[in-house]
């Protein structure tokens, strides 16, 4: 890679996971010299990095368990068009993941996790776009805010305390009425009565062809890429010696653990045991839609997101609870359809199959929203960066260059205790 600074401790370092997380994190281990090794089964980019409402919003710094949304809860299960589903099979082996984010929503602990998402997120673009820049995918990335709608004066008014808490940290925003938003984008439903414009914000037109460019220009500047599943470490007391996969050893003498919701067995064969779960996320797809939002639109009462891609519009959003292995319920990605007509009525009543596609992926979730970042507790080689949630294609970036900077032996830039591991 021309013109970028080499340093001479280099190490062979394996990235599990070739989602936005760790194509971030090779790129700028390479930056610092290093001999990288990708490791996923799959392609880069083809897992939630590729299903994702494709937004990069430094503004996502309120935790899940705000005060209130328990309270919400079983209106949205009895809701067929709600934002959130449960197997009620799978609920005695969610049940303890539940207790820490009940535990997790307290006033103090809230304050504490949006400051620490704040580090992470805010400085996204500008870790991203120099990556961009060196794949040549500028064209991928646009940079002209969000839009937040508001169908209803009581979702405005019961997401007060998110925005006091977003207003605390920093973020900035511009409120819109109901003419002002219609003005912004005429496309809208006149049923939306307020809005909220963050233009800091930027969105990917294609997050899951972004995350593969970006993979390509880790193997052209000396990257390389091993398709397989690694399934655990070969130590040397603690020291690492390789990654053990299904075809055999990978050697490495660092290893960084950014295989997103199938984390949680590696890391807990490094010493953590991370109370790890999957938010089961839908999206579909309009090819050739008869209207587009300016720029990608967040559904606050239907808490799903529009965004306009270059192979359609993309509609995503909602949290099903099911594990790893339960097959999709594809009724969840349909109603976000059914949800989008209502916020841009310019849609057909109905479409053709061959116009719609459809994706379930896998959110790697925490229960106190914040991933786990730094070395595992059994060995120094090893590293976590793993359990962004919602925001792993805004995390990506920074989270890559934190942890480029803990392989080198650098100091991390921001504080990372409120990440590490043994939190819980």
């Amino acid at each position: 890679m021309a013109g970028l600074p080499v340093v001479s401790s280099n190490r062979k370092v394996a990235v599990i996971g070739a989602g936005m997380v760790g194509v971030a994190t090779a790129s700028y281990l390479l930056r610092d010299g290093h001999d990288v090794t990708l490791i996923d089964p799959e392609p880069p980019g083809s897992g939630a990095s590729f299903g994702n409402a494709g937004c990069f919003n430094p503004s996502s710094i309120v935790p899940m368990a705000m005060p209130g949304t328990l309270a919400k809860v079983p209106g949205y299960l009895a809701d067929p068009l709600g934002p959130l589903a449960i197997r009620w099979t799978y609920l005695p082996k969610l049940t303890p993941w539940l207790i820490r984010y009940i535990r997790s929503g307290t006033p103090e602990r809230i304050e504490a996790q949006a400051r620490a998402l704040r580090s992470l997120l805010g400085p996204c673009l500008e870790s991203l776009m120099p990556l961009v820049r060196n794949a040549g995918a500028q064209s991928l990335v646009a940079r002209n805010g969000i839009l937040i709608a508001y169908r209803s004066e009581a979702t405005w008014r019961g997401e007060k305390l998110a925005w006091d808490l977003r207003r605390r940290n920093g973020v900035a925003w511009e409120e819109l009425d109901a003419d002002e938003l219609r003005q912004f984008d005429p496309n809208l439903s006149r049923d939306y009565i307020r809005g909220r414009l963050i233009p800091d914000n930027g969105h990917s037109v294609d997050p899951g062809g972004l995350v593969a460019a970006l993979a390509e220009a880790v193997q052209r500047d000396g990257g390389s890429l091993r398709y397989t599943r690694a399934t655990g470490f070969a130590m040397n007391g603690n020291r690492l010696r390789a990654i053990v996969t299904a075809e055999g050893e990978v050697a490495a003498d660092a290893a960084v653990i950014t295989a997103g919701a199938h984390s949680r067995s590696l890391a807990a064969s490094v010493g953590d045991a991370v109370p790890l779960e999957t938010e089961r996320g839908y999206h579909i797809m309009v090819r050739e839609p008869e209207v587009v939002p300016r720029i990608p639109t967040t559904d606050a009462d239907g808490k799903f997101v529009a965004t306009p891609m270059r192979h359609g519009l993309r509609l995503a959003g909602t949290v099903e609870l099911a594990g790893l292995a339960a097959k999709p319920d594809w009724r969840r990605a349909r109603m976000l359809l059914t949800q989008a007509k209502r916020l841009f009525p310019g849609l057909a009543p109905s479409y053709e199959e061959d116009r719609l596609s459809m994706w379930m992926g896998h959110r790697p979730s925490l229960p106190d929203s914040l991933p786990v970042l730094g070395a595992s507790t059994r060995s120094p080689d090893v590293f976590h960066a793993f359990g962004h949630g919602h925001v792993g294609m805004t995390g990506g970036p920074f989270t890559g260059k934190i942890v480029a900077d803990l392989v080198s032996g650098r100091p991390p830039p921001i504080d990372l205790s409120p990440f590490r591991a043994d939190r819980f």
